[in-house]
């Protein structure tokens, strides 16, 4: 399976892209480095468990990505709080999460 066929990956990707663009003059390096990172997390672990040829190393790698979800939805939550992420779009993005922690955990119950 191509893991650039996935809409959960496109998806995701497309996400990670957007939070590097949002966070790109932000100047508090730290926040704008670990939201950017766990939303990167997301789609390389599920390229990298779609490409592993056992079913216990994608079912790893999966959950690996599900957890840089949660992790990002935290940031989302936080960076809300101190007003660094605007209220539309973190509600967008928290909507964004969620779905794809939704996609990603099918993916996981679709390789058994």
């Amino acid at each position: 399976m191509n893991f650039e066929n996935l809409t959960v990956w496109k998806r995701s990707a497309t996400l990670s892209a957007n939070l590097y663009l949002y966070f790109k003059k932000l100047s508090d390096f730290g926040f704008k480095d670990q939201i950017t990172r766990s939303g990167l997390s997301i789609p390389c672990n599920i390229a990298e468990g779609m490409t592993r040829t056992t079913n216990p190393d994608k079912h790893k790698f999966l959950g690996y990505a599900y957890s840089s979800c949660a992790e990002l939805r935290t940031q989302i939550h936080i960076g809300a709080k101190i007003q660094y992420i605007d209220p539309k779009t973190s509600e967008h993005w928290l909507n964004e999460t969620n779905e794809i922690s939704a996609m990603i955990k099918g993916l996981d119950k679709a390789i058994n």
